[in-house]
């Protein structure tokens, strides 16, 4: 009544006024309710909404659960080292066609993340009689978007399977540079826009952190449209085709002067020993006070010596033993002779197949997505404690911008206030912090350059050292400047290729593959066995002073 009797008081100009603004207000309200496609903040229990799959594989318990320090709900993944499958069916398709769609969510990595994924499959529509209990890795999906983290994966994955116009074929088409996943405990949203003009942008808090076309080769892997030529299968390098751009010179003579057997190092003549060295004295002497074990047997264990250490007259001398001249660069060394490299004059370059037209080509002006069923969560996991939260399907920005706005940006304050106060208490200063989360974000990207796959698990292992324990970021940041260094050094002086060993390797590999571990682990226990049985056949040896 007080609101009526105040508009009534305005003048006839401002009352219009008033009610256009009314009036806009409330269509704007209601535009933005109708842009809302689907959402889920969780408040109340996900078990009416949602099914939990029912395969065997998904042993993972989901549980409806509050925010560390919130009275905020989410969808928590309650157990480490399992599968995890649940799925939305959702009332009605969503139609991407000619159309702005805005993929969002929440998801906070309360324990972290070292070896799992937190993304979401936007499911097509199933075939005749598909339940939603049967969801698994098998169910076929639109996207699929969001963090994934295990050994040198390090992003937020953005996937789009797209049907083939040619072969009826569905691909998956993997965004070619996707951010890395943000390396901290806090509530985190996820946006993905998808736009009418094959424009699509990827966000993380709000912030865009990587634009790309659908349509763009570069952008995405493989292509959604194939190459319009391809190297002809059936074209063969020539016998005579010479690839080699330098050869040793024909004509080069080996200096006469030129001596390869001269040793790279020599005596130094000019070397002097050093005065109270003790000829006589052995580096290492018996310990005088070892004792022969009392079960020792000398018809079984050998006659016993007594353990050795060093010569503690020797610790006081310039050293001990028969003295040796030290030895020094031969300045007579040249190594090898080699005929120096000239230009080759046969030299036709790097020999390529000719390209013909790709019978597999067709062009496309759009995507073909396929409208979106069903929204679900279908994960492996090393951890526990990830939350995800306000679930949004939108057609328009503004409206994710509201939610994020709404929804997760208050209790992301709230958290990083108080991880400001814990780091202010374990001593380190709000401009640290910041500058090692941006040092580990550049090393997570460093780390994507090709030339240093051979390297990628070694520097990985130096990052998640140096996330859990902050004071190592400037020795991670040392040491993989040092490997960076190795490389380059390796490249100019001729050195090998660098090897990954085998241990390095299998951190690549997917983690179904540990489902072999029981073949491996027989495997260990008969080398042990076999080890075993060596050292039993093999006489007692001597104790030595290392040994004790």
């Amino acid at each position: 009544m007080e609101g009526r009797r105040k508009i009534h008081q305005l003048p006839v100009v401002e009352k219009l006024i008033a009610v256009l603004l009314i009036a806009s207000f409330s269509f704007q309200i209601c535009a933005s309710d109708s842009d809302v496609i689907y959402s889920d903040s969780f408040d109340e229990s996900f078990d009416s909404r949602w099914i939990v799959s029912q395969k065997d594989e998904y042993k993972g318990v989901w549980k409806h659960s509050k925010s560390e320090g919130h009275d905020d709900y989410g969808l928590l993944v309650s157990e480490k080292a399992r599968k995890y499958a649940i799925v939305k069916d959702l009332d009605e398709s969503v139609s991407l066609k000619d159309r702005t769609i805005v993929l969002q969510y929440e998801v906070r990595l309360q324990n972290g993340l070292e070896c799992g994924g937190a993304y979401l499959k936007y499911l097509r529509p199933q075939e005749a009689g598909w339940q939603p209990k049967e969801f698994d890795n098998d169910s076929p999906y639109s996207f699929m978007f969001g963090p994934d983290k295990c050994g040198s994966t390090n992003k937020v994955h953005f996937i789009l399977k797209h049907k083939n116009p040619k072969s009826g074929e569905y691909v998956e088409h993997h965004l070619k540079s996707p951010p890395s996943v943000p390396s901290d405990k806090l509530s985190h949203v996820y946006t993905a826009v998808l736009r009418p003009d094959n424009e699509v942008r990827i966000l993380i808090d709000g912030e865009e952190k990587t634009k790309a076309n659908f349509l763009v080769a570069d952008d995405f892997e493989p292509p959604l449209i194939p190459a319009k030529t391809i190297p002809d299968p059936d074209d063969k390098k020539p016998e005579d085709w010479d690839e080699r751009a330098k050869i040793p010179d024909p004509n080069a003579v080996k200096p006469d002067d030129w001596d390869e057997d001269a040793p790279m190092e020599i005596e130094d003549e000019e070397a002097v020993k050093p005065e109270g060295w003790l000829d006589d004295e052995p580096e290492e002497i018996d310990d005088p006070e070892a004792t022969k074990p009392e079960d020792w047997d000398d018809e079984e264990d050998g006659e016993w010596e007594a353990p050795k250490i060093d010569n503690p007259k020797c610790e006081v001398a310039p050293g001990c033993g028969e003295w040796k001249r030290p030895m020094k660069r031969n300045p007579a060394y040249k190594g090898k002779w080699h005929a120096p490299l000239i230009d080759n004059p046969n030299y036709k370059g790097i020999w390529k197949p000719q390209q013909i037209p790709n019978p597999d080509y067709f062009e496309l002006e759009k995507p073909d997505f396929e409208p979106i069923a069903a929204i679900g969560i279908e994960i492996w996991t090393m951890q526990d404690g990830i939350l995800f939260d306000n679930i949004l399907i939108a057609g328009d920005e503004k409206v994710a911008e509201s939610y994020r706005l709404t929804t997760w940006k208050p209790k992301f304050e709230v958290e990083k206030e108080k991880q400001k106060a814990e780091e202010a208490a374990s001593g380190l200063s709000d401009g640290l912090a910041g500058f090692q989360k941006k040092v580990f974000d550049l090393l997570y990207k460093i780390v994507d350059i090709p030339f240093l796959d051979a390297y990628k698990p070694k520097i990985i292992d130096l990052i998640e050292k140096g996330e859990k324990q902050p004071n190592l970021t400037i020795g991670v940041i040392v040491s993989v400047l040092v490997i960076i260094l190795t490389f380059f050094f390796r490249i100019l002086f001729g050195g090998k290729k660098p090897a990954v060993n085998a241990s390095e390797t299998r951190r690549d590999e997917p983690a179904e593959t540990s489902n072999n571990q029981g073949t491996s682990g027989e495997k260990e226990d008969e080398d042990e066995d076999e080890k075993e049985d060596a050292a039993a056949a093999a006489p007692r040896r001597r104790p030595t002073r290392r040994d004790n």
